[in-house]
Protein backbone atom coordinates (compact mmCIF):
# COMPACT_ATOMS: atom_id res chain seq x y z
CA UNK A 1 0.00 0.00 0.00
CA UNK A 2 1.07 3.47 -0.54
CA UNK A 3 1.66 5.77 1.92
CA UNK A 4 -0.35 8.74 2.04
CA UNK A 5 2.68 11.54 1.65
CA UNK A 6 4.09 9.16 -0.89
CA UNK A 7 0.62 9.58 -2.59
CA UNK A 8 0.24 13.60 -2.82
CA UNK A 9 3.91 13.52 -3.61
CA UNK A 10 2.89 12.00 -6.89
CA UNK A 11 -0.45 13.62 -7.40
CA UNK A 12 2.01 16.94 -6.85
CA UNK A 13 4.54 16.13 -9.66
CA UNK A 14 1.29 15.21 -11.97
CA UNK A 15 0.00 18.43 -11.77
CA UNK A 16 3.75 20.39 -11.35
CA UNK A 17 4.30 19.08 -14.71
CA UNK A 18 0.93 20.00 -16.43
CA UNK A 19 1.04 23.33 -14.89
CA UNK A 20 4.67 24.36 -16.48
CA UNK A 21 3.86 22.15 -19.50
CA UNK A 22 6.47 19.22 -19.45
CA UNK A 23 3.16 17.11 -19.75
CA UNK A 24 1.43 17.38 -23.02
CA UNK A 25 -2.35 16.80 -21.79
CA UNK A 26 -3.61 17.66 -25.37
CA UNK A 27 -2.00 14.71 -26.82
CA UNK A 28 -1.08 12.25 -24.48
CA UNK A 29 -3.40 9.67 -22.65
CA UNK A 30 -4.42 9.07 -19.00
CA UNK A 31 -2.27 6.16 -17.65
CA UNK A 32 -0.17 5.89 -20.30
CA UNK A 33 2.68 6.16 -18.05
CA UNK A 34 3.68 10.11 -19.24
CA UNK A 35 -0.31 11.57 -18.82
CA UNK A 36 -1.97 14.53 -16.70
CA UNK A 37 -5.42 13.77 -15.60
CA UNK A 38 -8.60 13.68 -16.56
CA UNK A 39 -8.40 14.17 -20.36
CA UNK A 40 -6.46 11.64 -22.38
CA UNK A 41 -8.13 12.64 -25.73
CA UNK A 42 -6.31 14.69 -28.37
CA UNK A 43 -8.71 17.89 -28.74
CA UNK A 44 -8.44 20.90 -27.04
CA UNK A 45 -9.09 21.05 -23.31
CA UNK A 46 -11.77 23.81 -24.58
CA UNK A 47 -13.88 20.66 -26.26
CA UNK A 48 -13.46 18.65 -23.55
CA UNK A 49 -14.71 20.87 -21.07
CA UNK A 50 -17.54 21.53 -23.77
CA UNK A 51 -18.07 18.01 -23.50
CA UNK A 52 -18.55 17.76 -19.85
CA UNK A 53 -21.21 19.94 -19.96
CA UNK A 54 -19.76 23.72 -20.12
CA UNK A 55 -21.26 26.23 -22.73
CA UNK A 56 -19.21 27.87 -25.54
CA UNK A 57 -19.74 31.19 -23.41
CA UNK A 58 -18.17 29.49 -20.14
CA UNK A 59 -15.28 27.98 -21.83
CA UNK A 60 -14.46 31.33 -24.19
CA UNK A 61 -14.93 33.37 -21.33
CA UNK A 62 -12.28 32.72 -18.72
CA UNK A 63 -8.50 34.04 -19.19
CA UNK A 64 -6.33 31.92 -22.01
CA UNK A 65 -4.57 28.98 -19.96
CA UNK A 66 -6.85 29.00 -17.37
CA UNK A 67 -8.67 25.61 -18.88
CA UNK A 68 -6.60 22.77 -18.53
CA UNK A 69 -9.38 20.43 -19.38
CA UNK A 70 -8.92 18.22 -16.25
CA UNK A 71 -12.37 17.57 -15.22
CA UNK A 72 -14.89 15.09 -14.94
CA UNK A 73 -17.97 17.43 -15.39
CA UNK A 74 -19.53 20.50 -14.57
CA UNK A 75 -20.22 21.73 -10.85
CA UNK A 76 -21.11 24.88 -11.54
CA UNK A 77 -24.21 23.69 -13.52
CA UNK A 78 -25.54 22.33 -9.54
CA UNK A 79 -23.96 25.02 -7.58
CA UNK A 80 -26.62 27.78 -8.28
CA UNK A 81 -24.55 30.46 -7.24
CA UNK A 82 -26.00 33.93 -6.09
CA UNK A 83 -24.75 37.46 -6.63
CA UNK A 84 -23.09 37.85 -3.15
CA UNK A 85 -21.48 34.56 -2.11
CA UNK A 86 -18.08 33.35 -1.14
CA UNK A 87 -17.04 30.31 -2.86
CA UNK A 88 -14.37 27.99 -2.57
CA UNK A 89 -12.65 25.92 -5.26
CA UNK A 90 -10.85 22.89 -4.03
CA UNK A 91 -7.90 21.65 -6.23
CA UNK A 92 -8.42 24.73 -8.53
CA UNK A 93 -5.46 24.32 -10.85
CA UNK A 94 -5.37 27.30 -13.30
CA UNK A 95 -8.56 28.76 -12.36
CA UNK A 96 -11.23 27.42 -14.84
CA UNK A 97 -13.89 27.13 -12.23
CA UNK A 98 -12.54 29.72 -10.19
CA UNK A 99 -12.94 31.99 -12.74
CA UNK A 100 -16.25 30.98 -14.39
CA UNK A 101 -17.67 30.85 -9.94
CA UNK A 102 -16.24 34.83 -9.63
CA UNK A 103 -17.88 36.11 -12.24
CA UNK A 104 -21.13 34.85 -11.06
CA UNK A 105 -20.75 35.97 -7.43
CA UNK A 106 -19.74 39.04 -8.79
CA UNK A 107 -17.83 42.08 -7.24
CA UNK A 108 -20.05 41.40 -4.09
CA UNK A 109 -18.96 38.04 -3.78
CA UNK A 110 -14.96 36.44 -3.80
CA UNK A 111 -13.94 32.75 -4.67
CA UNK A 112 -10.70 31.29 -3.19
CA UNK A 113 -9.01 28.61 -4.70
CA UNK A 114 -7.18 26.17 -3.19
CA UNK A 115 -4.28 23.70 -4.66
CA UNK A 116 -1.56 22.29 -3.24
CA UNK A 117 1.10 23.17 -6.58
CA UNK A 118 2.92 25.93 -6.06
CA UNK A 119 3.15 25.38 -10.06
CA UNK A 120 -0.66 25.57 -10.38
CA UNK A 121 -1.15 28.69 -7.78
CA UNK A 122 1.55 30.61 -9.57
CA UNK A 123 -0.40 30.07 -13.18
CA UNK A 124 -3.70 30.57 -11.57
CA UNK A 125 -2.34 34.04 -9.79
CA UNK A 126 -0.84 35.30 -13.39
CA UNK A 127 -4.25 34.37 -14.99
CA UNK A 128 -6.20 36.43 -12.49
CA UNK A 129 -3.84 39.64 -12.47
CA UNK A 130 -3.50 39.40 -16.25
CA UNK A 131 -7.56 39.22 -16.57
CA UNK A 132 -8.33 41.68 -13.91
CA UNK A 133 -10.09 39.13 -11.67
CA UNK A 134 -10.49 41.42 -8.41
CA UNK A 135 -12.74 39.04 -6.47
CA UNK A 136 -10.77 35.68 -6.77
CA UNK A 137 -7.71 34.89 -5.15
CA UNK A 138 -5.33 31.59 -4.95
CA UNK A 139 -4.20 29.71 -1.92
CA UNK A 140 -1.53 27.12 -1.62
CA UNK A 141 -2.33 24.40 0.65
CA UNK A 142 -4.24 20.67 0.83
CA UNK A 143 -7.58 20.30 0.76
CA UNK A 144 -7.35 17.77 3.80
CA UNK A 145 -5.98 21.11 5.75
CA UNK A 146 -7.59 23.80 4.21
CA UNK A 147 -6.01 27.73 5.00
CA UNK A 148 -9.75 29.20 5.33
CA UNK A 149 -11.08 30.34 8.72
CA UNK A 150 -14.49 28.76 10.20
CA UNK A 151 -17.93 29.16 8.98
CA UNK A 152 -17.07 31.49 6.61
CA UNK A 153 -17.75 29.84 3.15
CA UNK A 154 -21.35 29.76 1.25
CA UNK A 155 -20.61 26.99 -1.52
CA UNK A 156 -18.07 24.64 -2.39
CA UNK A 157 -16.83 23.57 -5.80
CA UNK A 158 -14.60 21.01 -7.16
CA UNK A 159 -13.97 19.12 -10.58
CA UNK A 160 -12.25 15.74 -10.21
CA UNK A 161 -9.79 16.28 -7.77
CA UNK A 162 -10.98 14.45 -4.10
CA UNK A 163 -10.80 10.98 -5.51
CA UNK A 164 -7.04 12.12 -5.79
CA UNK A 165 -6.94 12.41 -1.48
CA UNK A 166 -5.51 9.46 0.40
CA UNK A 167 -8.29 11.07 3.34
CA UNK A 168 -11.64 11.67 2.14
CA UNK A 169 -12.90 11.97 5.77
CA UNK A 170 -10.81 14.61 6.00
CA UNK A 171 -11.36 16.33 3.49
CA UNK A 172 -14.79 16.21 4.20
CA UNK A 173 -14.58 17.38 7.49
CA UNK A 174 -12.70 20.78 6.45
CA UNK A 175 -15.15 21.44 3.70
CA UNK A 176 -17.77 21.25 6.76
CA UNK A 177 -15.78 23.23 9.09
CA UNK A 178 -15.34 26.68 6.99
CA UNK A 179 -18.81 26.21 5.30
CA UNK A 180 -21.56 28.72 6.79
CA UNK A 181 -24.65 26.65 8.09
CA UNK A 182 -26.83 26.30 5.27
CA UNK A 183 -23.09 26.00 3.51
CA UNK A 184 -23.52 23.54 0.15
CA UNK A 185 -21.56 21.11 -1.63
CA UNK A 186 -21.49 21.05 -5.66
CA UNK A 187 -18.73 18.90 -6.71
CA UNK A 188 -17.91 16.79 -10.08
CA UNK A 189 -15.69 13.95 -9.39
CA UNK A 190 -15.40 10.18 -10.28
CA UNK A 191 -17.09 7.57 -7.86
CA UNK A 192 -16.38 3.51 -8.39
CA UNK A 193 -19.15 1.66 -9.05
CA UNK A 194 -17.79 -1.59 -7.89
CA UNK A 195 -14.76 -2.36 -6.23
CA UNK A 196 -11.35 -2.32 -7.91
CA UNK A 197 -9.39 -4.64 -8.86
CA UNK A 198 -5.84 -4.48 -6.41
CA UNK A 199 -3.62 -3.97 -9.03
CA UNK A 200 -5.53 -0.73 -10.94
CA UNK A 201 -5.56 0.36 -6.79
CA UNK A 202 -1.66 0.09 -6.51
CA UNK A 203 -1.06 1.78 -9.76
CA UNK A 204 -0.05 5.27 -9.21
CA UNK A 205 -0.54 6.37 -12.88
CA UNK A 206 -4.26 5.48 -13.01
CA UNK A 207 -4.71 7.28 -9.25
CA UNK A 208 -2.79 10.43 -10.58
CA UNK A 209 -5.26 9.96 -13.37
CA UNK A 210 -8.13 10.47 -11.23
CA UNK A 211 -9.63 6.83 -11.30
CA UNK A 212 -7.94 4.26 -8.75
CA UNK A 213 -8.94 6.80 -5.76
CA UNK A 214 -12.86 6.80 -6.84
CA UNK A 215 -14.66 5.99 -3.54
CA UNK A 216 -17.71 3.86 -3.54
CA UNK A 217 -20.82 5.63 -3.70
CA UNK A 218 -22.18 4.19 -0.70
CA UNK A 219 -18.59 4.46 1.52
CA UNK A 220 -18.82 8.13 -0.08
CA UNK A 221 -22.67 8.77 1.30
CA UNK A 222 -21.52 7.45 5.01
CA UNK A 223 -18.38 9.81 4.52
CA UNK A 224 -21.17 13.12 4.05
CA UNK A 225 -23.56 11.46 6.83
CA UNK A 226 -20.69 11.23 9.38
CA UNK A 227 -19.19 14.59 8.65
CA UNK A 228 -22.74 15.85 9.55
CA UNK A 229 -23.61 16.71 6.21
CA UNK A 230 -27.66 16.53 5.31
CA UNK A 231 -29.35 16.39 1.61
CA UNK A 232 -26.79 14.27 0.66
CA UNK A 233 -27.45 13.35 -3.16
CA UNK A 234 -24.66 11.72 -5.58
CA UNK A 235 -25.68 11.16 -9.19
CA UNK A 236 -23.58 9.06 -11.22
CA UNK A 237 -23.84 9.54 -14.99
CA UNK A 238 -23.15 6.57 -17.18
CA UNK A 239 -22.92 8.42 -20.25
CA UNK A 240 -19.24 9.43 -18.89
CA UNK A 241 -17.97 5.91 -19.34
CA UNK A 242 -17.49 6.89 -23.14
CA UNK A 243 -15.27 9.76 -21.76
CA UNK A 244 -13.27 7.59 -18.78
CA UNK A 245 -12.60 4.80 -21.52
CA UNK A 246 -10.33 7.52 -23.13
CA UNK A 247 -8.03 7.65 -19.99
CA UNK A 248 -6.98 4.65 -20.09
CA UNK A 249 -7.85 2.49 -23.18
CA UNK A 250 -7.03 -1.03 -22.77
CA UNK A 251 -7.72 -1.14 -19.05
CA UNK A 252 -11.74 -1.58 -18.91
CA UNK A 253 -11.46 1.12 -16.27
CA UNK A 254 -14.88 2.48 -17.11
CA UNK A 255 -16.04 -1.30 -16.00
CA UNK A 256 -15.26 0.09 -12.23
CA UNK A 257 -15.88 4.11 -12.26
CA UNK A 258 -17.90 6.48 -13.66
CA UNK A 259 -18.33 10.90 -12.96
CA UNK A 260 -20.80 11.69 -11.02
CA UNK A 261 -22.59 15.22 -9.06
CA UNK A 262 -22.16 15.07 -5.14
CA UNK A 263 -24.31 17.58 -3.39
CA UNK A 264 -24.85 17.98 0.43
CA UNK A 265 -25.90 20.61 2.91
CA UNK A 266 -24.05 22.17 6.51
CA UNK A 267 -26.91 22.14 8.33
Amino acid sequence: MQKNDEIRQAVRKTYANVATGSANIEAQKCGDGSSSCCSGVNVSPDVVSMNLGYSKDEVIGVPEGANLGLGCGNPQAIASLQAGEAVIDLGSGAGFDSFLAAKAVGETGSVIGVDMTPDMISKARGNAEQAGFNNVEFRLGEIEHLPIADNTIDVILSNCVINLSPEKQQVFNEAFRVLKSGGRLAISDVVATAELPSEMQQDMELLSGCMSGAAQIDDLKAILYRTGFTEIKIKPKDESKQFIRQWAPGTKIEDYVVSATIEAVKP
